[in-house]
């Protein structure tokens, strides 16, 4: 009699263990990436790494690849966050349940997946070289075109949980404002949006902790710089840029530097994702 509910409670055990060890496993490779990247990069780990621009030897540093990573970045989110914000919404409230919603989040999943690389070609090809034309041949590789790469990654991530966080709104509040007259932009705006920000903006910290540690399309893009360079319409370095370069270096200095960039960007991310995370439980536990 007892058989099915001692059954249930054996495989419960069993699932609550697999999960368990999957958690492990996982906490047992991050701190292992952690630690490798900074017992590789513990001796450029100084104030010269913070403060130096990056020169041959170990007098450099990474200051200004720091500095062009936070640029790249901060114009890549820049474009897509709006943008990403804008066609979620719309995807949650206006084409909800429809064949051009449907086929739109379609298209939006298969961007998601769509190779980086593939991104800064597409960029180089409509950014790069018309403005390469128009300055007669000369290349104009620039921060700028490195930031619209990466809004072509982060954008579907952003739609995605910009989406998902709207539907995930109670009707019952939407059937309120709409019962007291309120506009449906106005219920969009002022009442949706605001119970969904917190998702949103933990999408938008997803998206860029997604973003700081892309290098293909930064090499057709933005190119690099060893000099410090604050235009983003100049060439400008990254720090996954200059991670690849010192890699393939034959110098122990610059595989040190290439590691103390690597760990980070590494604790960067993490510090994105922990915020995030943190976030969405706060989030949790005031609705709760």
């Amino acid at each position: 009699m007892h058989s099915p509910y001692l059954r249930r409670r054996i495989t419960n055990a069993l699932a609550m263990l697999l999960s368990t060890l999957a958690t492990l496993v996982g906490l047992a490779f991050l701190a292992w990436i952690l630690w490798e990247t900074l017992r590789q990069g513990i001796s450029a780990l100084d104030l010269k790494l913070f403060t130096k621009i990056t020169a041959y030897g170990e007098d450099g540093g990474l200051a200004n690849a720091m500095v062009g990573s936070l640029i790249i970045n901060f114009v890549g989110i820049a474009i897509a966050t709006p943008i990403g914000v804008l066609a979620g919404t719309w995807l949650a409230e206006y084409a909800n349940r429809t064949k051009l919603g449907e086929s739109i989040r379609f298209l939006n999943d298969i961007l998601l997946s769509a190779p980086s690389i593939v991104m800064g070609l597409f960029v180089y090809t409509i950014v790069v070289l018309p403005s390469t034309a128009l300055t007669h041949g000369s290349t104009t590789f620039s921060g700028f075109a490195g930031g619209v790469a990466l809004a072509l990654i982060a954008l579907p991530v952003i739609v995605r949980t910009t989406d998902e966080m709207l539907r995930l709104v109670p009707a019952t509040l939407r059937e309120a404002a709409l019962s007291l007259g309120v506009p449906q932009w106005k219920l969009t705006v002022q009442v949706l949006i605001r119970a969904a920000r917190s998702g949103i903006v933990t999408g938008v910290l997803l998206a860029l902790a997604r973003i700081s540690g892309e290098t293909a399309p930064l090499l057709f893009t933005a190119f690099g710089n060893n000099f410090m360079a604050v235009n983003p319409m100049e060439k400008m370095s990254s720090l996954p840029q200059i991670i690849y370069q010192y890699a393939n270096d034959p110098g122990e200095s610059m595989h040190a530097l290439a590691w103390a960039g690597a760990f980070v960007i590494t604790m960067f991310v993490l510090l994105l994702s922990l915020a995030s995370r943190l976030i969405l439980s706060r989030t949790r536990a005031s609705h709760d």
